[in-house]
C-alpha cells in the first residue's frame, strides 16, 4: 500500500484513574479521545491561559488492529477489548460533566472493511460517537499538539507522528514567521494546511505524507522473519523505501535552523530508556532533546537484549515491548534521511491537538506567544 499524500503537493503511561470526582472549576471541561490501531487514550482538560490543565485521563492498549493486516477486518476480540475501554471513557466523560468533546478513530478504522459497522456498535453500546478522521486531519492535529516545543530559532520543522497503523510526516517552513511567533503560528494551523491558513499564519507546509506503516502494521508485515537483527534491518529499510516521494530540501540539506519533533510511544520509550527511568515520568521526557548517537545507543541496547530481554526490561514496559523494535526501525530510518543530529521528544499527540483546536475555536485560549 502506497503512502497517502495531498494532491497539491510508549513509553505509554499506565492507565490513570482519578481518585475522586473533579472539583468544579470556573472554566468548562473538554474531552479528547484518540482511538488508534494499538491504543485508546483520552484526556479531560480545562483551558488555562494559552494552554490547558488536565483533570482526568485514560490510556489503555486495546490492540484494535490486531490481525487487520491478514484479514482486512477488526476482529471480535479486539472489538470487545476496545468497547470495554470506551465504556470507561464514557463513564469519565459523564462523571466530569463534559459537554464539549471530540472523539476520533484513525488508521485501523479507516482500513477495516467493518470500520463503519464498528462505529455503529460503539454508538449503540457506549453512547459515544467517534469520527474516523482522514490522514490530513490526523497530521494537522499532531502538528498543533507539538507547537509548544517549537524553538524560536527553528526555520524548518519536521513533525513526525509514529502511530500504530500509520506514520504522519509534515514539513513546515517558518522562515517568514518572526522568531517569537513561530510556535504560535503552528498552533493556529488546526484549521488546515490550505493556502489561506498558511497565508494567515505565515507558516508554510512544504510537504506532508501519511505512510500506512506504524508500529503494529510494520511489525505484522515482517512477523515471519525469525532473526531479530535481520527483521529490524528489513523493517527499517522497508519504511525508508516508503519515504522515497517525501523529500523536501533533500538536495540542499542544512542542520542550522532545522528541528525534528517526534511524537509517539516509541519516541517516549526510547527517551525513557536513555534516561534510565524504571517508572515513566512525563515531566522528564516531554521536551527532552536527544542526539542521534544517544538514540542509536538505545536502539543497539534493545537489539542486544533480544526479544526475551526486552520483555523483562522495565524501561520498555509490557505494553510496548512487542512494538518497540518496529517503532525503533521507523525512528532509525527517519534519522538517516534528514540533516539533523537531534530530535525533540514530544509526549503529546492527537488528544492535545484536539483540545487546542476545540478551545481555540471557542475563544477559550489566550493568544499569547508560547515560551
Amino acid at each position: 500500500m502506497s503512502p497517502r499524500r495531498p494532491e497539491s503537493a510508549g513509553a505509554i503511561p499506565n492507565t490513570v484513574e482519578s481518585p475522586a470526582l473533579n472539583r468544579p472549576g470556573t472554566a468548562p471541561l473538554y474531552a479528547a479521545l484518540d482511538l488508534g490501531t494499538n491504543s485508546c487514550r483520552m484526556l479531560v482538560a480545562r483551558p488555562k491561559g494559552s494552554q490547558f490543565e488536565v483533570v482526568d485521563s485514560f490510556s489503555k492498549s486495546v490492540q484494535l488492529g490486531s490481525g487487520l493486516e491478514k484479514t482486512g477486518k477488526l476482529s471480535r476480540s479486539s472489538i470487545y477489548r476496545t468497547i470495554q475501554a470506551l465504556r470507561v471513557c464514557q463513564q469519565k466523560i459523564k462523571r466530569n460533566g463534559v459537554k464539549r468533546m471530540r472523539l476520533v478513530a484513525t488508521e485501523a478504522c479507516r482500513r477495516a472493511t467493518n470500520g463503519a459497522e464498528f462505529m455503529a456498535r460503539v454508538r449503540r453500546e457506549t453512547g459515544l460517537t467517534l469520527d474516523i478522521i482522514e490522514p490530513q486531519e490526523e497530521a494537522q492535529l499532531a502538528v498543533v499538539s507539538c507547537a509548544p516545543l517549537v524553538g524560536k530559532r527553528t526555520e524548518q520543522l519536521l513533525v513526525v507522528d509514529i502511530g500504530g497503523g500509520s506514520t504522519e510526516l509534515v514539513w513546515i517552513d517558518l522562515t517568514k514567521v518572526p522568531p517569537k511567533e513561530r510556535a504560535q503560528s503552528i498552533m493556529r494551523m488546526h484549521d488546515g494546511f490550505e493556502p489561506s491558513v498558511q497565508c494567515a499564519t505565515g507558516a508554510k507546509v512544504v510537504d506532508w505524507i501519511s505512510v500506512p506503516l506504524g508500529v503494529a502494521t510494520l511489525r505484522d508485515q515482517f512477523h515471519d522473519v525469525e532473526d531479530d537483527g535481520a527483521r529490524f534491518a528489513l523493517m527499517s529499510w522497508f519504511f525508508e523505501e516508503n519515504l522515497a516521494e517525501f523529500a523536501p530540501y533533500k538536495d540542499d540539506p542544512t542542520r542550522e535552523g532545522f528541528q525534528i519533533v517526534g511524537t509517539s510511544g516509541t519516541v517516549t520509550t526510547v527517551a525513557a530508556s536513555h534516561l534510565g527511568l524504571k517508572r515513566y515520568d512525563r515531566n522528564k521526557v516531554d521536551g527532552l532533546r536527544m542526539t542521534s548517537e544517544e538514540i542509536d545507543k538505545v536502539i543497539r541496547s534493545y537489539l542486544a537484549l533480544g526479544p526475551a530481554g526486552r520483555r523483562r526490561d522495565p524501561r520498555i514496559g509490557t505494553d510496548r515491548q512487542a512494538l518497540i523494535m518496529s517503532g525503533s526501525a521507523i525512528l532509525q530510518a527517519l534519522l538517516r534521511c534528514w540533516p539533523t543530529d537531534r530530535l525533540s521528544v514530544a509526549d503529546r499527540g492527537l488528544r492535545e491537538g484536539i483540545l487546542y483546536a476545540l478551545m481555540s475555536a471557542d475563544g477559550m485560549l489566550e493568544d499569547n506567544p508560547i515560551d
